[in-house]
């Protein structure tokens, strides 16, 4: 996007991209699709906004929404057992390799390495709500600035050399911020965002499977900081330990899905509730339930998107150069990495084990694999994909390819644990 709308295209400043890029990272929600939004917006206001928006997300979701009724219906036989045997392993090397490119960038200063470590350490072993963590990650950035502002100062250059952008960088979008736009813009998103949950639950029942998706990921898209990465954890925990929706392996391999798929990685929460509708459809055909699902869970995860940009834009282009809002991002960044290498060890523990075990000791609340159940081929096909990431610097579609073909050469040759 930074490559298209800025260098070649002209459609916008360095410096003004940086800016929208900022807000949308301080969001909940998939910021690539807040982005486009906000350009959409910036170009060609409210209109602009909404086909930005929806284009982004349309390809990906009905690849999705194909891949995930292919596993449903297919998903026991050999050789698509045999191609996810290749694909979560290498999902495991992706978010490791996201540990360390996020990182990389993120963890400037050696607070801001401790800040990612406790952040890791109260997911990982204390289970401390996700939210929490965020919350708390933005609250130490602010002290951050109040108290050391140097830990801050790194930052990356928003040099522009090119000719004039079509959106001059000093230029404020003629759209003003009033209440009377603020009222409305409110009750039309809130009233669109909550009319699917509505209707589900007044037609399906509070307990049904609809009503529990529409609600869990109307509240996820309120706190999936930091990006589909950092909140997978949770949705991962939630789905799998407390709605029961699908097994941890099958998280890993809507992961995979997502990845070989257009838009933004978030779109997995899509395949999550395709399985659990199609598993649990109440009075509805099971693959009519699933459709459902997924498409409601997809509207209420995307829809808040485009809430949260046009409201917030026309403040937040009055704001440009706010060090409150930069150091509250910064600290969220940083334990983020911690977010993401937490969800490292969550797939590590049900990838490269066959089974594993809860342990507490009073607020300690870990997950340990049982090492008699390691399998040796995913430890060598997740050693092959960090290869191909980190030395090669392949491709994510292209080490997914050659990890699925891996799983495939496994099964053929009868190999244990393939």
């Amino acid at each position: 996007m930074q490559h298209t709308l800025v260098d070649t295209k002209r459609w916008i400043g360095q410096r003004r991209f940086l800016h929208a890029l900022n807000y949308c990272m301080l969001l909940p929600g998939p910021e690539a699709q807040q982005l486009a939004i906000y350009i959409g917006w910036l170009l060609n206001g409210t209109r602009g906004g909404l086909v930005a928006g929806t284009l982004f997300v349309l390809p990906g979701m009905l690849a999705l929404l194909g891949l995930s009724a292919i596993y449903v219906g297919y998903g026991d036989t050999t050789a698509v057992t045999a191609v996810f045997a290749g694909l979560a392993p290498a999902v495991l090397a992706i978010v490791a390799h996201a540990v360390w490119r996020v990182g990389r960038r993120a963890l400037a200063h050696p607070a801001l390495v401790v800040l990612a470590a406790a952040a890791f350490i109260a997911l990982a072993v204390f289970a401390v709500p996700f939210p929490a963590v965020i919350a708390a990650a933005a609250l130490a950035g602010w002290l951050m600035h109040r108290r050391a502002p140097h830990i801050l100062s790194a930052g990356h250059g928003d040099g522009d050399d090119g000719p004039a952008p079509l959106v001059p960088d000093d230029a404020l979008h003629t759209e003003r911020p009033s209440v009377r736009r603020l009222v409305k813009i409110l009750a039309a998103g809130l009233a669109l965002w909550a009319a699917p949950v509505a209707a589900v639950a007044l037609t399906t029942g509070t307990g049904s499977v609809f009503t529990a998706q529409g609600l869990f990921f109307s509240g996820t898209a309120v706190v999936t900081f930091g990006g589909a990465y950092a909140v997978l954890a949770y949705v991962a925990q939630r789905a799998v330990e407390t709605y029961g929706w699908l097994a941890p392996g099958e998280m890993v391999r809507g992961l995979a899905l997502a990845e070989t798929t257009p838009g933004p990685l978030i779109m997995v929460v899509q395949f999550v509730a395709f399985l659990g509708a199609y598993r649990d459809p109440g009075g509805l055909n099971p693959w009519t339930a699933a459709v459902l699902g997924a498409l409601l869970t997809t509207w209420v995860t995307f829809v808040p998107c485009f809430l949260f940009i046009f409201l917030g834009a026309p403040y937040v282009e009055r704001l440009r150069g706010n060090e409150a809002l930069s150091a509250a991002l910064t600290g969220i960044t940083a334990a983020v990495v911690g977010v993401i290498a937490n969800l490292a060890v969550y797939f590590a523990a049900h990838t490269l084990f066959a089974a594993t075990q809860p342990r507490r000791w009073g607020p300690v609340h870990i997950q340990l694999p049982d090492p008699t159940t390691i399998r040796p081929v995913a430890i060598a096909i997740a050693a092959t994909a960090m290869l191909l990431l980190f030395r090669l610097r392949w491709s994510v579609l292209r080490t997914l390819g050659i990890c699925a073909l891996l799983g495939i050469a496994a099964a053929v040759a009868g190999i244990p644990g393939s």
